[in-house]
């Protein structure tokens, strides 16, 4: 399917249907239908660990780049702006640079940023500031948060932390979703489908138990 695109004169937006990963094959690609726009300016993504989420934020990244490049992308639809396309994705430590993880982070941010204020961003920054402690983090995102919604920037964002599910309000045009496995009783049995409100459960005990580990002895 070949997308479609917003005229430069319209507010941004990014309207998918049945958006998938393009690099998963056929047979196994989930699918997630994606709404961003002036009304919805961004998803706070929660959940568990191995749900989806970074690789839902991928194939948002992604499906844009093969638009501008004129290719067909993973959907069924797909209308959106031209953007420039901030991520914050699978940052590492570099020992011959000198930067930790979370000095990376900040720098990766602080362009996306500065690349909000010249023309149309989507930004997709999983596990936003997870190097540093639960009080510094909530208190930075907000003020990354903030600057690029000040700047007409629309993306997802996606979280850990259940405390910075607050960021997502009627006031700052953001919706809780999560991921996460629909069956109670099995917190790996993942459907890999996007779901409205914050994540109701935590597989990380069931992951360390599955690893010979008995976090209650």
């Amino acid at each position: 399917m070949y997308p479609t695109f917003s005229p430069l004169d319209k507010p941004a937006v990014f309207y998918a249907s049945a958006l998938g990963h393009p690099l998963i094959s056929v047979a196994t690609c989930v699918r997630n239908d994606i709404a961003l726009d002036t009304s919805t300016r961004f998803y706070l993504i929660s959940g568990s660990n191995m749900a989806g989420k970074s690789t839902l934020l991928r194939s948002i990244g992604l499906n844009a780049v093969l638009a501008y490049a004129g290719a067909p992308v993973r959907a069924s639809s797909l209308h959106l702006t031209f953007f420039t396309i901030g991520a914050s994705l699978a940052l590492t430590d570099s020992l011959a640079d000198g930067k930790s993880k979370f000095l990376a982070e900040v720098e990766r941010l602080s362009a996306i940023l500065t690349a909000s204020k010249q023309s149309p961003t989507l930004f997709l920054i999983d596990e936003l500031f997870s190097g540093t402690n639960s009080h510094d983090r909530a208190i930075a995102a907000g003020a990354v948060l903030r600057d690029l919604l000040h700047n007409h920037a629309i993306g997802a964002l996606s979280t850990h932390d259940l405390a910075l599910t607050g960021l997502a309000t009627p006031q700052t045009h953001g919706i809780n979703v999560h991921m996460a496995s629909p069956e109670p009783n099995d917190p790996l049995a993942f459907d890999f489908l996007l779901k409205p409100g914050v994540n109701p459960t935590s597989n990380a005990l069931a992951i360390v138990r599955m690893m010979g580990i008995d976090p209650d002895s």
